[in-house]
Order: structure tokens, then sequence, then C-alpha cells
């Protein structure tokens, strides 16, 4: 077993979990674990659980364990909203099982900028920013910072991820499971990382879809926040270079749609959209939710070539003209609390600039607005992370061997926008028994996106089957040569899938 982190005193208690209905066969519970696993028996955060047993209780296998991406999505919501459309031989097999980890959801969210706060930077924002950007972004960093110390003091300390891998430990031995099955997705997939690290022996089979190079993520962020700027800028590039290409079918651009993105976004800065609650789009709101729905790979071009064109004609019905809503704020302040105490930034005031100004450089279509906005999402956290200053006991920085655990399934999207593919291929060699299986194809993530991965993933949590050496799959859905099935208006057919919920974390569906 993994030690106790210094200064522990014996083993911290394994949660009592006391099930109760909550509708549509769920069941509900919550599990007190130690705030602090420096001090096992003292003060605890309660953690909100869920599961769906499998109707066969006799032949289950175990339970499996669903981890969203993030930080900051629920995993309570993960398992509700996703079960049904996961393979018939996985609910199955498994009790489906996940919750919302420390400081997210309905687990002690942590909170350090309020809506109104959050509204005000973020309408503040530009798609193109100007001259006098980076010194804003670096205010407005530091004043997250303090909200942080302020708000989520007490608790901002142990939200990091070596903590959350000793929860998920309690939760194994709390539902009588020797050993772990677990599917976890983006930053899900490092939590996963992190748990074999520390405890490679507890592991059955691991799925870390859209993977994370652990050794950059935790020491050595610049390093891992440049890659994912050019994979977010080059899956716009790609996208871009379609419609441009396939006209008829994106509408967006009249011939030149990379000149018409850099008008929209600084013409829509100088003329923000008035919206129906009173808010205000403009370049950087686009920016913002072509981020995320770049996601959803090749399918997702037409819907977002139309989105754009109604962007240009200041329809309100454009899903890009919506502002972040409160869902995303809830979202957000989790997701930069995390990575700041997981990460190791070097305080270097002039290295910051220099890395920075420098991706911004690099990445000219999305990467700007990303570099010089607010406290935001992943690879933007540079201007805040740099300053934090608070303790960190929780965080962990390797080693990321894994060091004999069972087989280890890594997956990698190779034109992923988030989770750039060469993440994948570094994971998989660090572990000592990690197995890459590549996904030729756009998006985010793999299982439920392709037939071929989804298969594998299947046939390697039920029968611990490991795909071949080199397996890859390339059976992305590809963009309709004529006029798509059309979505409601003012959505992609992602968000369609996805309901009102800004940041409901969604599996692909092959239905």
């Amino acid at each position: 077993m993994a030690a106790q982190p210094e200064g522990g005193d014996g083993q911290p208690p394994v949660p009592s979990l006391s099930w109760s209905d909550c509708q549509g066969g769920f069941e509900c519970a919550n599990a007190d674990v130690p705030l602090d696993y420096r001090d096992p028996q003292g003060r605890t955060i309660t953690l909100a659980v869920i599961r769906k047993k499998a109707p066969d209780q006799a032949r289950k296998k175990g339970t499996l364990f669903l981890q969203p991406g993030g930080p900051g999505n629920s995993g309570v919501d993960f398992v509700r909203g996703n079960y049904a459309d996961l393979p018939a031989a996985l609910r199955d097999s498994f009790d489906v099982f996940g919750y919302d980890v420390r400081g997210v959801g309905r687990s002690s969210p942590v909170t350090c900028w309020d809506d109104p706060t959050y509204t005000r930077a973020i309408t503040a924002a530009k798609g193109a920013p100007g001259p006098d950007a980076y010194g804003t972004a670096v205010r407005q960093g530091a004043a997250f910072d303090q909200a942080c110390r302020d708000n989520a003091g007490e608790l901002a300390p142990y939200v990091g991820t070596g903590y959350v891998a000793r929860d998920i430990d309690l939760l194994r031995q709390a539902l009588g499971e020797d050993r772990l099955t677990y599917y976890g997705r983006s930053f899900g997939s490092y939590i996963g990382t992190v748990y074999a690290a520390m405890f490679p022996e507890r592991v059955r089979a691991l799925v870390l879809d859209g993977a994370y190079d652990p050794e950059h993520y935790a020491n050595r962020p610049y390093a891992y926040d440049r890659p994912q700027y050019l994979a977010l800028d080059g899956a716009m590039s790609r996208f871009l270079d379609w419609c441009e290409a396939n006209q008829d079918t994106c509408g967006f651009g009249d011939g030149d749609p990379r000149g018409a993105f850099e008008k929209l976004k600084a013409d829509l800065d100088a003329n923000p959209v008035p919206t129906a609650n009173g808010g205000q789009a403009n370049g950087y709101t686009v920016v913002y939710r072509l981020m995320f729905n770049i996601n959803e790979g090749k399918v997702i071009w037409p819907s977002l070539g139309e989105a754009l064109r109604k962007a240009q004609q200041r329809d309100t019905t454009s899903f890009l003209l919506r502002p972040p809503s409160p869902a995303s704020f809830d979202f957000l302040n989790p997701n930069i609390v995390v990575e700041c105490v997981d990460k190791d930034y070097p305080r270097s005031p002039a290295l910051l600039k220099r890395q920075v100004t420098t991706n911004a450089r690099l990445a000219p279509l999305l990467g700007p607005a990303m570099a010089y906005g607010p406290p935001l999402y992943d690879h933007q956290h540079a201007t805040t992370c740099a300053q934090w200053t608070g303790e960190k006991p929780s965080r962990y920085a390797g080693s990321f061997r894994a060091k004999g655990s069972a087989p280890i399934l890594v997956l990698g999207t190779t034109g992923d926008p988030d989770t750039p593919y060469q993440d994948a291929v570094a994971l998989s060699r660090k572990l000592d028994n990690g197995r890459l299986l590549t996904f030729q194809a756009e998006g985010h993530t793999a299982f439920g996106r392709s037939a071929c991965a989804t298969d594998a993933v299947t046939g390697y949590l039920v029968d611990l089957k490991v795909p071949a050496r080199g397996t890859t799959c390339a059976d992305e859905t590809q963009p309709p040569s004529a006029t798509p099935k059309v979505a409601p208006p003012g959505t992609t057919l992602g968000e369609l899938r996805n309901g009102v919920s800004d940041r409901l974390d969604r599996l692909g569906s092959l239905h």
C-alpha cells in the first residue's frame, strides 16, 4: 500500500455508505473522508456519490467507476446522464458508480469569484485583445487568487488530485472492491493516472481516455500549456480549411473563412450583440463557445459553420452568441483552483510574460482571447496559478510509472483539440504497463465516438482483453456532404445531446 502522508496517524476510516433511492433506478449516498490526509482522523469532507446496480447481481464482475473531465464536472451528473448510452455489456457486468470529487458540485464546491464578478470580467474580455491586454490578465489573475484566499481558503489546499486519489481508494473499500475498475476521460484520465501511481497493486482495469502527460501537467506546466494552445488552434484551422473547401455545406466565409473569422471577432468586440437576458455577446463569447464545441469532431463542423454565419448576421439564435452562464462559473471556479494546486508554475514574472505572449502569438485564431482573458479554462491558467500563494499538501508530483500495476489502457485522438495526442503517447510510454490505442479523428476523446474504440474499451473492462500493440481506430463520423440533419435553432448536435446545462459532460453516443 502507498505510504500515508507525512505526519499521518493511522489509517483513515473507510466511509459507511447508506444508500437511498434517487430516481431513475439510481441510488445516492454521502461519504465522509478526511479533509486533510495528514490528519486522517481529523476533520472530514462529505462527498456525494451515486450508483446504478447491475440487473443481475449474481453475475456482475464488480463496480465500474466513471470519472468525467474537468476539473470541475460532476461525477454524479456524469453517471446519471450517460448510463443509458453505455454498452449493454458494461451495464450488465458492473454496478456503475460515480461521485463529485472534493471541491466540485455537491461535494463542498470551491467558489472564488461569484457570478456577478465572473460576468463582469467575461463581458469586458475581447475576442481580439489589444496590446495592453497582458497586464489586465495578470491583474485579474491576482484578483482571482485573492478571492480564493478570502472565499475558499479553508478548502482550497485540499482539492488536489493526490487527495482525490486517496478518496477513490477509500470509496473502493467502501464498495467492497478488492481492486479498481475505472474509466476516466480528459481530466478524469489524470485522476486515474495518479491513482495508479499511488496504488498500482489496486488496479484491476483503468481506461485513460484523452490522456494527460502527467509529468508536464504537474511539474512542467508551461510545457503542458503550449501544446494545448497549438492543438486547439490546429483543430480550428482544420475546420476553417474544410469550410473553405466545402462552402456549400459550411456556409461561412464567402471563400475566405479565416479572414471572415478574424473580422467577426473584431466586429463583435467593437459592437457587442445584446442578448435576451440583458447581457451581451462579443468576439470573446464566440471564442469561448468554439473552444468547447469544437471538441465534438467533424460531425459538428456543418453546425459550426451555420452558427458562425448566424453570428455574422448578429442572430442571437446562434449558440456562439450565448454568453457563459452560472453553470459555466460553477465549473470554472474548481477548474482553476484544482489546477493551481496540482501544478507547479515557476514564480518568475518575466518567464510568465514570455510564455503567455508566445502562446498567444503561436495560436492566433483562438489563443490571444484565451491567453489574455480572465481566469478561465485549462491552458489559460498561467496568469493565475503562477501567482498562487496557498499551500498544496494535496498535490501529487510523481513518480507516474505505476510500477507493478495491471495493464492500463490509454486512448489518444490524433486531432484532439483539448488533450493533445502526444500526451497520450507520452503517458503510455511513462507507465510501466501502459498500452496505447489511437483514434485517428478530430474531436476530444474516443470512447462513444468510435465503435472500434468503444468495443476495445468494453472488452478490456469486462474481460481484461488488452488491445494489440499499435491498435488504431479510424471510424470517425464524417461531416455530411449535403445539408445535415438540423438541430433546433441555436444548438449544435452536441448541445442538443447535452441539454440546457453548459457543463454536463457527455460521452459520445453511437446510437
